[in-house]
């Protein structure tokens, strides 16, 4: 698996003061409205709950340097973190690539100054780690997110430079995350007490296999089988990350989507409501913070070989309105479809189709607590994405090398002594292939080479190839 070498510059060390009360995060080389920034500086101002937003930080910097598979292996990265003008969003994935947290720290978290909307990483070190884990209850907090003016000034004596291998599961993992996550629906919502109680229920140590959560009552119960209304757990120890922030929680909403029995493992969403309290939580009108933590289908298996971004990435005919549709994001909290369905001039559908696209290079997430995308921009090059799937890769090539033959709905693909058959559907998209790996997946992990070569074809591609068609490493 390919991997490249990404910079953290920071002007110094992020650090926490709990005796004056100060939190200081630094941030490296992002993107903010005003274009590129070395160290943008995004907020200033009082945490509503110190004690919560430090806990929730920390979790998301332990889920950065996790792996729930294979755990002897090192992973150890910086979150990244997005200002949307009222809330501060925390994003990692673990180094396996099978889980993503995202703490959000809402206006009902927050009272201060915005200084600038964007997206940067942070730096969390050992120190910092030991700082978070020492706030208390009656600690105060200011929150600082970037370089103050004096750090600016004397940073060439003080400059901290982190070079950590970002492999491309990690890079595509968050590109896969936000497509598969869109049409979760909400399966369950639990009160605290329940929360608590089915958490803490869970088998601990590692589990390969995937229980099944079920509505029972007020809670979930755990079952060996899907079943109507039910979300998959798979590798409940994958949840650790929830339990330090228990004792803080209202509420525990549960994301999935639809399954029925006989239904393989699927992807899920455990979302944490922690309100803020005292007279700042009314300017929320839900929870001041939420932690998120989604979880792969499987233990061992990481969202980067999902597949679920292939469509989107070969949709050439949407790629003209994704780029019409990324001029007009500013890092909104949500990104309100039909706003820009109305500046763009597009259908609200070919927005929907621009922003999955957008999604594919990173530069949108998606939040299934309000449903709706989100505007953000991560550390790396989005010409890239293409070149990191190598399904689509393969596709191409197979175009380029005249592999592949179309006789009405029905297409013929040729690589070396080997025959696989594709049948289309009425508008071109491909519905089942007589090759092995559709036979394994039937779809649950993206379309295989084929029925993608076939759907490129039908649309009169023709590629330069960018891979040896037997090049495909199933991942």
């Amino acid at each position: 698996m390919v991997t490249a070498t990404h910079a953290y510059r920071y002007l110094r060390p992020s650090s926490a003061d709990l005796q004056r009360g100060l939190l200081g995060l630094q941030t490296s080389g992002g993107l903010t409205v005003a274009g590129p920034a070395a160290n943008p500086r995004f907020f200033t101002g009082l945490l509503a709950s110190p004690e919560v937003t430090a806990a929730g930080v920390l979790a998301v910097a332990n889920v950065a340097r996790a792996r729930y598979y294979q755990p002897g292996l090192a992973a150890s990265r910086d979150p990244v973190v997005t200002c949307s003008g009222d809330r501060l969003r925390f994003e990692s994935f673990s180094g396996c690539c099978g889980v993503y947290a995202r703490l959000d720290v809402l206006a009902g978290g927050l009272d201060g100054e915005v200084r600038d909307r964007g997206t940067t990483n942070v730096d969390v070190n050992g120190p910092l780690r030991e700082a978070l884990a020492r706030v208390g209850a009656g600690d105060q907090l200011q929150l600082t997110v970037g370089p103050d003016e004096l750090e600016v000034s004397t940073a060439e004596d003080a400059v901290v430079e982190k070079r950590v291998p970002l492999p491309e599961r990690w890079l595509r993992g968050f590109a896969e995350v936000q497509v598969i996550c869109a049409p979760f629906d909400l399966r369950a919502e639990l009160a605290a007490t329940e929360a608590a109680r089915f958490l803490r229920s869970l088998p601990a140590g590692y589990r390969a296999g995937a229980l099944w959560a079920v509505p029972a009552g007020q809670g979930l119960r755990l079952a060996a089988g899907p079943a109507s209304g039910a979300v998959c757990l798979a590798g409940p120890q994958r949840l650790e990350a929830l339990r330090p922030l228990l004792r803080f929680a209202s509420v525990l909403r549960v994301y999935g989507p639809p399954v029925r029995w006989g239904s393989p493992p699927v992807a899920s969403a455990w979302e944490l409501g922690l309100p803020a309290p005292g007279p700042v939580r009314a300017h929320s009108s839900k929870d001041g913070i939420r932690l998120v933590v989604t979880l792969s289908p499987e233990a061992k298996r990481g969202f980067s070989g999902e597949g679920a971004v292939l469509d989107a990435l070969a949709a050439d005919d949407v790629a003209a309105n994704a780029d019409l549709v990324g001029a007009l994001l500013s890092f909104e909290p949500r990104v309100d479809v039909d706003l820009l369905a109305e500046r763009s001039g597009l259908a609200p559908a070919e927005v929907k189709a621009a922003l999955t696209q957008l999604g594919t290079a990173g530069r949108v997430g998606y939040d299934v607590a309000e449903a709706a995308y989100f505007h953000r921009e991560l550390p790396y090059d989005a010409a890239r994405v293409e070149r990191m799937n190598p399904r689509l890769r393969s596709a191409r090539a197979l175009i380029a090398a005249g592999a592949v033959r179309l006789d009405g709905d029905i297409a013929t693909v040729l690589v070396a002594d080997r025959v696989s058959r594709v049948r289309l559907g009425p508008g071109g998209q491909g519905l089942g292939c007589t090759c092995q790996w559709w036979a394994q997946y039937r779809g649950t992990r993206g379309q295989c080479k084929h029925l993608l070569a076939a759907e490129l074809a039908r649309r009169g591609e023709q590629a330069t190839p960018d891979g040896d068609p037997e090049s495909e490493v199933p991942v």
